[in-house]
């Protein structure tokens, strides 16, 4: 079964800036794209830090004066100055659930998204994440019917599946008793799933042979 993916949620434009980049442009950088942070990135596309809007304002203050022998006002610091690091990153092909947990646990609005080279690929928020609850029934049902061929192996067709408000009915049958197993439990697992109403029967009990091991001889199938 497959996941909702960090990939599938983030957005692959990001606003970022690199370590030389001045404390200025980076405010400006914040204010016009409306976002609370930005991934500091090197020559190679890595995620060395993050500025975020806590940084810059702890910067700010005091703000800069002139030096008392040489009249000269002191330059504002650089990204590289400022920036959080290491930076908190998660890579695409992890799930939206761990990225939560993660955003929670470490208190943070805002996740670079990296490859497997920790080369920035995107960015997934806090927002991006909640989208995960509210998925379409329609994506929902094929998420379900997915994971009924490709977990349990049910052939498309034997099992309807309905989803109304995140509720998922089964009606059907499939081959073996052992499947029903796990069915439910699996489409329970699958995101945005409220509830599981499963009316699905076996047409075989293959469970008997399975309970019987060594001493009964099953056919080979």
């Amino acid at each position: 079964m497959q996941h909702i993916k960090v990939a599938d949620l983030m957005t692959d434009e990001v606003v970022s800036v690199t370590p030389d980049t001045p404390f200025k442009d980076v405010a400006k950088l914040l204010a016009q794209h409306d976002v609370s942070g930005v991934p500091v990135l090197d020559d190679e596309d890595r995620v060395v830090g993050v500025v975020s809007q806590t940084d810059l304002l702890a910067c700010a203050a005091p703000l800069p004066h002139p030096g008392p022998q040489t009249g000269t006002p002191t330059p504002p610091p650089a990204a590289s100055a400022i920036m959080s690091t290491p930076a908190i990153t998660v890579r695409a092909e992890e799930t939206a659930a761990d990225a939560a947990r993660l955003m929670t646990r470490r208190g943070i609005e805002r996740l670079p998204v990296v490859d497997v080279e920790d080369r920035l690929v995107g960015i997934v928020t806090r927002r991006d994440l909640l989208r995960m609850f509210v998925r379409p029934d329609a994506e929902i049902r094929r998420r379900v019917q997915d994971a009924l061929r490709d977990v349990v192996g049910v052939p498309v067709g034997d099992v309807k599946v309905h989803v109304v408000d995140g509720i998922v009915t089964l009606e059907g049958i499939v081959q073996r008793e052992s499947q029903l197993r796990f069915l439910r439990a699996l489409v329970e697992r699958v995101d945005g799933v409220v509830a599981v109403a499963s009316h699905v029967t076996a047409r075989t009990d293959d469970t008997a042979i399975t309970q019987a091991g060594p001493a009964r001889h099953a056919m080979p199938w």
